[in-house]
């Protein structure tokens, strides 16, 4: 009877010590199965031995890039017939401008009171003081002497004296045609693009970028607004997406010029046509950032002239884009203006007012949010769109 006590006292102790020795045994096969697929999926990995390994894995996002890289580039929409729809877009605002003039003009009699009403819309659509009155007096004589009431008579009427004060004679074309040099060689075209912040100006330069993709040109981006942070990379986006390169600096504040100058450089290197340079958005009352305005415009000249100095504006700002207008031709001799968010304003009068201001055409119109949305500007397109349908 006492050995069989000893022999079951001994069998659960032989039990219990096997228990705890099968873990033991299993825990290395548990640890080794993670480890290789850690060697494979870790490129941080400062290990030498598995060399085999490494070499499949490093190329890996490279060879992933490049394809994702070819798909994401865009294929712009033609330049042809935006015009169009900016014109739809006004008519649809029911803009006031149009509208309340022909229905004042549309009147059997006109008293002072509705000539001075009709004034009184002209400045409200910011058309400016000396070409609202302009625009009244040779109302007056047309409707004195043709007597016109008839809404489709009056409507003519006031669609030629729009387009004559819009005037259709001034050349809206943009110069992107390749400089020849002394040697005989072409330089591409450089374009500057200048604008306080806010108006859309990088944005302007990236959907420029895209006007000229589709209109068959290879542009170049330098990114010389180096004083906002996202500035650069908003840029380098807008080119990437249509195979456009963009020439940068990662530092921020870097020399704006000297990027300028680099980003010229490289569009003489690849045969580029057009060098679209961004600016920073400068604030008029601030001298210094203007001087600095005109250093890059000087810097970036030395290998070729500027062929263009385009003034972005937002056309909702009104008088205040005027003064800003102003201050940006003194510095750097603006050659044209991009008017932006014009779909966004049923006033349209500032297209008058900046071109009486500064002497020079509105060239670029922003028609909305969509990166194509920005056309050449057309005189009779623009008319028809304040005036609404027929």
């Amino acid at each position: 009877m006492d050995n069989w006590w000893v022999i079951l006292i001994i069998a659960v102790v032989v039990i219990g010590a096997l228990a705890l020795f099968i873990p033991k045994a299993q825990k290395p096969k548990k640890v080794d199965k993670p480890a290789p697929s850690v060697a494979k999926t870790d490129p941080s990995s400062t290990e030498v031995t598995p060399a085999t390994p490494k070499t499949e894995a490093e190329p890996e996002p490279k060879t992933l890039d490049e394809p994702a890289a070819a798909a994401e580039v865009e294929t712009p929409e033609p330049t042809q017939g935006r015009m169009t729809r900016l014109r739809s877009r006004l008519a649809r605002s029911g803009s006031p401008l149009g509208s309340t003039l022909l229905k004042i003009l549309s009147r059997d009699h006109l008293s002072e009171d509705d000539w001075e009403e009709i004034e009184e819309t002209l400045l409200v659509a910011d058309v400016g003081t000396t070409p609202a009155m302009e625009l009244v007096d040779r109302l007056r004589e047309e409707v004195r002497v043709q007597g016109i009431s008839d809404p489709a008579k009056v409507r003519e009427l006031l669609r030629e004296e729009l387009i004559r004060l819009v005037d259709p004679a001034m050349d809206r074309s943009l110069a992107l045609e390749k400089t020849t040099q002394d040697d005989g060689t072409k330089a591409p075209a450089v374009v500057m693009v200048v604008g306080v912040n806010g108006t859309g100006k990088t944005t302007t330069v990236g959907k420029l970028a895209r006007v000229l993709v589709a209109d068959e040109k290879q542009p170049i981006l330098g990114a010389a607004d180096t004083f906002r942070a996202a500035a650069s990379e908003q840029l380098t986006t807008w080119g990437r997406r249509v195979g456009v390169e963009t020439v940068r600096s990662d530092k921020e504040g870097a020399d704006p010029a000297s990027v300028a100058f680099e980003a010229v450089e490289k569009g003489h290197q690849d045969d580029a046509d057009v060098v679209l340079i961004d600016t920073a958005g400068r604030l008029q009352n601030k001298a210094g950032l203007m001087d600095e305005l005109g250093k890059i415009k000087r810097v970036a000249s030395r290998k070729g002239p500027i062929n263009e100095v385009l003034l972005v504006l937002d056309a909702t700002t009104g008088q205040n884009g005027l003064v800003q207008a102003k201050v940006f031709s003194e510095v750097v001799d603006v050659t044209g203006v991009v008017l932006t968010k014009l779909d966004g304003t049923a006033k349209g009068g500032i297209v008058i007012a900046v071109q009486r201001e500064l002497g020079v055409p509105v060239k670029l119109v922003g028609l909305g949010e969509g990166a194509d949305d920005l056309a050449p500007f057309e005189t009779d397109a623009f008319v028809d769109g304040l005036l609404g349908a027929d």
